[in-house]
């Protein structure tokens, strides 16, 4: 594990969506790197896509799960 330098505005906005999505500030920025990685590295991909491939990597069964 390392430490990242990161400017404080963007931390300030970690800080503030790590709240909305109920993670740590790391966890949130970890979630953002990953995102932005695999954004890069399929560029033809939407994030949608890049969602939907990460839950099937993780064998997790949306269906399962009821909306309302």
């Amino acid at each position: 594990m390392g430490i990242v330098k990161i400017d404080d505005q963007l931390h300030e906005e970690i800080r503030k969506s790590s709240t909305v999505m109920v993670r740590s500030i790391n966890a949130q920025a970890e979630y953002w790197i990953k995102i932005g990685m695999l954004a890069e590295a399929n560029p033809s991909m939407s994030f949608t896509q890049i969602i939907s491939e990460q839950m099937k990597r993780a064998n997790v069964d949306v269906g399962k799960v009821a909306c309302g």
